[in-house]
C-alpha cells in the first residue's frame, strides 16, 4: 500500500468541521500531496480520456468526466449507472495509489473504494443538486476531494425541498458524506474560475471515491 506518512504535511495539523451532517476537512492536503495525485489522475485520462456525457433526458453536462477503478460510473440516455468497462470495451485504468491511501488514512476503512469519479469543471461548468445513490450499500461513505479552483458547495437533507447551506470548497480540501449525509442532496453552484495556479488552463477538478458493490 502507498505510505501516506511524508507524503504531505497534513497529519499533524488536519482540522475538520461538521455542517449538516458533511464532514469538511479544509486544507487536508499541501501542495506536494495535490501534485503527487494530479501526476496519478493524468495516467488515469491518459487510458479513459476525459468526456462530456449527455442525461437520461438527453442534456449535455457542463462537466467532463472519467473514472477508475473496478466501476466507472456512467450517464446517457439509457440512465445513470455503473459500468465495468469504459464504452469502448476497455476496462477503466487503476485508481491511483495516492488517493486510495488517502482514502485509508481518512475513513480508516480495510475497504477500498470501487470507484473513482473524476469531474473536471470549466469555466461556468455547474453541477445540480443530486443524491449518490446508485451503489449498492449505502453504509459505506462518499470521500470528495476538491483539486483547483474554488467550488461554491451546497449541501442539503434527505429531501431536495430541505435547506441548504453552502460553504467554499478551495484546493487540497476534502469532505467525507457518510451517515445522515450519505443520502444528502448536494451541488456546486459556480466556481471561481482562475482562482488556482494548480491546474494548467485552470478549472476544478473534483474527485469522489466509492464503494459501488
Amino acid at each position: 500500500m502507498f505510505d501516506f506518512h511524508g507524503f504531505a504535511g497534513f497529519v499533524e495539523k488536519m482540522t475538520r468541521f461538521d455542517l449538516a451532517g458533511f464532514e469538511i476537512y479544509p486544507g487536508y492536503l499541501d501542495t506536494e500531496a495535490q501534485q503527487k495525485i494530479l501526476t496519478g489522475l493524468r495516467a488515469v485520462v491518459a487510458g479513459a480520456p476525459l468526456v462530456r456525457p449527455v442525461t437520461p433526458r438527453g442534456r449535455p453536462m457542463s462537466v467532463r468526466m472519467t473514472s477508475a477503478g473496478a466501476w466507472g460510473w456512467v450517464t446517457d440516455r439509457r440512465g445513470y449507472r455503473y459500468e465495468a468497462r469504459q464504452p469502448n470495451g476497455l476496462p477503466w485504468p487503476a485508481i491511483p495509489a495516492p488517493v486510495l491511501a488517502l482514502w485509508h488514512h481518512l475513513t480508516g476503512l480495510d475497504r477500498a473504494p470501487d470507484c473513482l469519479l473524476i469531474n473536471h469543471y470549466g469555466e461556468g461548468a455547474r453541477m445540480g443538486l443530486h443524491q449518490d445513490n446508485d451503489e449498492a450499500d449505502f453504509q459505506w461513505p462518499v470521500v470528495s476531494v476538491s483539486l483547483g479552483d474554488d467550488g461554491l458547495f451546497r449541501m442539503g437533507g434527505a429531501a431536495r425541498q430541505d435547506k441548504t447551506q453552502s460553504y467554499w470548497l478551495r484546493s487540497g480540501d476534502v469532505v467525507v458524506m457518510g451517515g445522515k449525509a450519505r443520502l444528502a442532496f448536494h451541488g456546486v453552484d459556480r466556481i471561481r474560475f482562475g482562482s488556482s495556479r494548480l491546474l494548467s488552463g485552470a478549472g476544478r477538478l473534483n474527485l469522489t471515491l466509492r464503494c459501488v458493490t
